[in-house]
């Protein structure tokens, strides 16, 4: 070879040598899924973003988040994890969604998940400890199913009289609806309360629900927290309204938009808190040392308003318990 041409070729080969080094690594994945629906969640995401943020990533620019939003179709999730899997995403993110965590803890035992669940994550297989997980999923326990016995409770005290109660099931959502199913039940034994159950999966089913109610009335209604009724909460106030029945929610977003009160978690706390261990995984730490987050904050919210058109009149005994009062 000759040496100019050995010289070009070389200065060729030093030239590209930056480019190769400064090649961009593929943007990490996060799939997050919910069985809410995208315009109903705007809040909870952006709690999840801030976690995000708060970690360094900064989705669209050094992170892709892909949301998947079943909307109550619990039937789509074996095959929407299977994909993630396949794909081998970097973190999958279940906040606020037990049958989510579990079914993403069946699916792989190797990519990370952070999950959010209202039942002891121990009992439920997706952690060894709650201080020290030991596998591939961490996350939050909100204690959604150990708070029934006090929304009753709230409830038997603003309606002493009551004493049969309509607890709304959505058997799509199997886990929920069991927990549902198993809690109440005792909890109002203990009040000395009547429980009926009705079965609703679909917006039409909460119509009949409700339009059995106007035919055979109940003192009042037990809402659980889970996706698909949280995602139809202006439906859910508006009949309980319609039909004048006293109900209690688990999630502040009903008295917010017309129901009566409320005793829960705080949710959008559950969903930073699952935005900001996607984030220090995505940074390297592995969830197995990264201990399941316990919800110290329970938020009590009454709406006066609703109160007045129900004919109900919350004592100053409850009203000083309520974290907000809605007028």
């Amino acid at each position: 070879m000759k040496r100019r041409e050995f010289i070009t070729l070389l200065g060729g080969t030093v030239a590209a040598w930056p480019l190769a080094a400064g090649a961009q690594q593929p943007t990490p994945i996060v799939g997050l899924i919910n069985s809410r629906s995208a315009q109903d969640a705007l809040r909870n995401v952006a709690a999840f973003r801030k976690g995000l943020d708060e970690t360094g990533y900064v989705e669209g620019q050094n992170v892709t988040v892909e949301y998947h939003w079943l909307e109550g179709q619990f039937d789509r999730l074996p095959a929407l994890m299977a994909d993630l899997v396949r794909r081998r995403v970097a973190v999958i993110a279940t906040p606020a969604f037990r049958a989510g965590a579990q079914a993403a803890k069946g699916a792989t035992s190797t990519i990370p998940i952070v999950f959010g669940v209202g039942d002891d994550p121990v009992k439920l297989g997706l952690v060894a400890s709650l201080a020290r997980p030991g596998g591939n999923a961490t996350g939050v326990n909100s204690f959604n199913t150990e708070v029934v016995a006090k929304q009753l409770g709230l409830l038997h005290d603003l309606l002493p009289k009551a004493v049969r109660i309509v607890v709304l099931v959505n058997p799509a959502n199997a886990p929920i609806a069991e927990a549902t199913l198993r809690e109440v039940p005792e909890a109002a034994r203990a009040l000395g309360l009547q429980i009926r159950v009705f079965n609703a999966s679909t917006s039409r089913e909460i119509e009949a629900a409700f339009a059995s109610l106007g035919r055979d009335p109940a003192d009042a209604l037990y809402v659980p927290g889970e996706g698909f009724f949280i995602s139809r909460r202006v439906q859910l106030t508006t009949l309980a309204t319609r039909y004048g029945i006293p109900a209690i929610y688990s999630n502040r977003e009903f008295p917010e938009v017309g129901g009566l009160m409320s005793y829960g978690t705080d949710g959008l706390w559950s969903w930073h808190q699952v935005g900001i261990y996607a984030g220090r995984i995505l940074k390297g730490a592995k969830p197995a040392d990264l201990p399941v987050l316990q919800s110290a904050k329970f938020e009590f919210v009454i709406n006066v308003q609703t109160a007045r058109a129900l004919g109900i009149e919350f004592p100053n005994s409850i009203q000083l318990l309520a974290d907000e009062v809605i007028e």
